[in-house]
């Protein structure tokens, strides 16, 4: 057993003027410290590329997750999805990634780009053997994790971006590892890295891909608790207990609330020190209490940093906002996001007279619907969440 995690991160764009993806990405995660990461690429585009790939990946993952071999994993998919009648090809191309017990990494490919892996920030070469599975050629490899690995996985719309316009024959696998490799010491997370890498096909294609494109990033580091204060306890006698326990935890502290700011003061002997600093995205100002990382206010600003882990998961256009703004939910965005690998929840019950205003569009309910939405945002980015009631 060992502190290293696994931060998973992956964006695609569709061929031009298609509505659905041929391509997908599928992960399971079999307990903490394991996963299966399967990134499926359909034969063609559109309606049955996506089919396809669909079906392939969460085949493919569930067996592999159950603890079934490759060869029992490739002869399933073989037998249960449809053969093209055109080309007399049966399923999509596939790329897996098995991470065991944090410890070491499973590739194996069938006809997509090779996977690369970026260590110490330069392209590390590891052996593969070839393996022949229903007249497939499978390539397979094990390596053993070090912190700050960076695996990237692909689908081949990404090496045949610009093909015709930027380049004479596609973005060549050894120019898309150059670019990682420029791109990596700035400390981005995984699903950042990749969208930076898909926003560079897509400009590659012109803004209307010849091809979908797929990219999955695995970057290996240490784990980072993380811990946020929300809302004063229900019972007033359980305040100290309920800092004694969320100050008694490693990793830093957010407080998220005036009044929960206002108890976390007292119990440090500390005052809180309000902030001027405001910006125009309608998130209230933060403030300062000595010996706590972050303190912002509670609902408002939890709610926009609800925004930001949907948009988060699905096309991370927000980040250049979050990413470099300093008001409290761009700073939460970017500790839980970007830092955090373990996040504890400490969320009191009681309920704020000030919400009760039937004019105002919070209440106690919303407040317990942000903490349960965004613990399972933070969840599908493969943090470990863990809420405590008060």
């Amino acid at each position: 057993m060992n502190d290293l995690c696994a931060d998973i991160g992956y964006k695609s764009i569709n061929h031009y003027e298609e509505q659905l993806c041929g391509d997908h990405i599928d992960v399971v995660n079999n307990d903490d410290n394991s996963a299966v990461i399967v990134l499926a690429d359909g034969l063609g585009s559109g309606v049955k590329a996506s089919i396809l790939s669909t079906l392939t990946s969460k085949i493919i993952s569930t067996l592999m997750a159950a603890g079934l071999s490759i060869e029992d994993c490739v002869s399933t998919v073989a037998a249960t999805l449809p053969v093209c009648s055109q080309r007399g090809v049966a399923y999509s191309t596939f790329t897996i990634i098995h991470l065991v017990d944090n410890e070491y990494a499973e590739i194996i490919q069938y006809d997509n780009p090779q996977v690369f892996i970026l260590r110490d920030g330069k392209n590390y070469s590891y052996p593969r053997e070839e393996l022949n599975i229903d007249d497939k050629r499978i390539y397979k490899a094990k390596i053993k994790l070090q912190e700050g690995d960076l695996f990237v996985a692909m689908s081949d719309g990404c090496p045949h971006a610009g093909i015709g316009l930027s380049y004479n024959f596609g973005w060549k696998l050894k120019d898309i590892i150059d670019f990682m490799e420029t791109i990596e010491p700035a400390g981005y997370n995984a699903k950042t890295l990749a969208t930076i890498l898909i926003n560079e096909c897509e400009r590659l294609y012109g803004g209307k891909p010849g091809d979908d494109a797929s990219a999955c990033v695995i970057r290996v580091r240490k784990r980072n608790p993380m811990n946020i204060l929300f809302g004063p306890p229900s019972d007033r006698n359980d305040c100290g207990k309920m800092m004694s326990l969320f100050f008694s935890k490693a990793g830093k502290h957010i407080i998220c609330g005036g009044t929960t700011a206002s108890i976390a003061a007292k119990f440090l002997g500390k005052e809180v020190k309000a902030t001027l600093s405001f910006e125009s995205n309608g998130v209230p100002p933060i403030s300062v209490i000595d010996g706590v990382d972050l303190v912002t206010e509670g609902v408002i600003t939890v709610n926009k940093v609800l925004e930001y882990a949907k948009d988060f998961l699905s096309e991370n256009k927000e980040y250049e906002h979050w990413g470099f703004s300093r008001d409290g939910a761009s700073l939460i965005s970017k500790l839980l996001f970007e830092e955090a690998t373990d996040i504890n929840f400490f969320v009191g019950r009681a309920i704020n007279p000030a919400h009760q205003n039937p004019e105002l569009p919070i209440n106690f309910n919303i407040k317990m619907n942000l903490v349960q939405e965004l613990s399972e945002c933070l969840r599908q980015m493969g943090k470990h969440i863990k809420v405590s009631y008060f």
